[in-house]
């Protein structure tokens, strides 16, 4: 699965006037942290981890902030161009450094997207398509240049000054390698140079996604980005009990050959994804007390169905499972914890560790537990019976008003708890 996402993070940002005099325009402080630590945040929470920075002005200060953002888990690298070469020249510098395929973001916008999805599936394997495009659609292009879109197809690319509704170009791309090799000549632009001529040639896709989107390249905009894009991390979020409900429960499951998915199931995570929501696994694994298997094969296990779900343009945010029993195993194992449901501690625990906003929040188990445990976390309690998975999940997000709608003909069983 794809892993490498690449950032262009060289302009100046001139728009901006003495601002980016000391300070590349994308470590421009939004609530006093550089706004390219939300952009390095956003691609590592869905699993984008092997991340590379292609600087220009003030690389020593790119340098900086990859020595101060890297953690265990994250692959974070930057590469300076020695002299001006445009957004093309810059990736064509790293050109030895890029995966097959992967993520291409513009470094001073924000487009809050489920980034799996545009990621999936991968461009084909025959070169007829090098590019895909995330686009947003607003009511005056004039600003940013307007995209025309033909059938999933870009077939033209139109500059600034063009009026009139329509997509725009929303600065995230899926690019493969072989893209790099249609550049012109250095110094030139990806947005100008190269883009048109794979639009011309039909070898450019577009997907058109109606979310939060914003450019911190003038100033006005640079102000309102200080309010709204650290309001905008936090978020509604669903927490899935795993056997029963994600994967049918045959007993202390705990290998990929023993996992067969419900119904429904990578649809309804992947539909909370596109909508914005955090998702949690919550999950009780007292075999690990009973000694049937280890922690070390339970996230195992987690990171396999993580690679399964991106697969289908889906990922979870955190697994947490309980590995005690009170009356089964020995110390420390067997133990009356805090995070075993109907106790809510694991909900507890990624409440605190991530942004979640507990309004509009919920939990979907199959056990009376499983509700329990939502409800002393104060978030709404939804029991699954069997059926479509996905259908439940679109029937809970059309009542709060966040959904896409449920698909028709399923069955699936719900029940709803405070």
């Amino acid at each position: 699965m794809l892993h490498q996402a690449v950032i262009l993070v060289g302009g100046r940002g001139t728009r901006l006037g003495p601002l980016t005099d000391d300070t590349p325009k994308p470590l421009l402080p939004v609530s006093e942290r550089p706004f390219l630590g939300y952009l390095v945040d956003e691609l590592a929470r869905q699993g984008f981890d092997d991340i590379l920075l292609l600087a220009g002005y003030r690389g020593d200060r790119m340098d900086s902030f990859c020595a101060e953002m890297r953690r265990p888990g994250l692959r974070l690298r930057c590469v300076t161009e020695p002299e001006p070469a445009g957004t093309g020249g810059a990736l064509r510098l790293a050109a030895d450094l890029l995966e097959t395929q992967f993520l291409l973001l513009n470094g001073d916008t924000l487009f809050d997207i489920n980034l799996n999805d545009l990621a999936s599936p991968p461009l084909p394997a025959d070169g007829s398509v090098l590019a895909r495009m995330a686009l947003r659609r607003v009511p005056d292009t004039a600003r940013y240049g307007a995209i025309i879109l033909e059938n999933g197809r870009v077939t033209a690319i139109h500059e600034k000054g063009r009026t009139g509704e329509g997509p725009i170009n929303g600065g995230i791309y899926l690019l493969d390698r072989r893209a790099v090799g249609r550049l012109p000549p250095s110094p030139c632009s990806i947005e100008t140079g190269l883009f048109p001529l794979l639009a011309a040639a039909g070898a450019v896709e577009g997907r058109v996604y109606d979310r939060f989107f914003l450019d911190i390249g003038v100033p006005d905009d640079f102000a309102l980005a200080q309010s709204v894009i650290p309001a905008s991390r936090r978020r509604r979020a669903a927490f899935f009990d795993r056997d029963g409900v994600l994967n049918e429960d045959i007993g202390f499951a705990h290998r990929p050959d023993q996992i067969a998915w419900m119904p429904g199931a990578r649809e309804a995570v992947k539909r909370l994804n596109d909508a914005g929501f955090l998702v949690f696994v919550v999950t009780n694994q007292g075999g690990v007390a009973r000694g049937l298997y280890s922690e070390e094969h339970v996230r195992t296990l987690h990171r396999w169905m993580q690679e399964e779900l991106r697969t289908v343009g889906a990922h979870v945010d955190a697994f947490y499972h309980c590995p005690h029993h009170p009356d089964h195993g020995e110390p420390p194992y067997r133990t009356d914890c805090r995070c075993r449901k109907p106790e809510p501690g694991m909900l507890l625990q990624a409440m605190a560790e991530w942004p979640v906003e507990p309004q509009g929040s919920f939990l979907v188990g199959d056990r009376e537990t499983d509700v329990q445990a939502a409800q002393r976390a104060g978030i709404e309690g939804t029991l699954y019976r069997g059926g479509d998975l996905d259908a439940l999940v679109a029937g809970i997000l059309a009542r709060s008003g966040a959904g896409l709608g449920a698909r028709s003909g399923t069955g699936a069983e719900v029940e709803a708890v405070r």
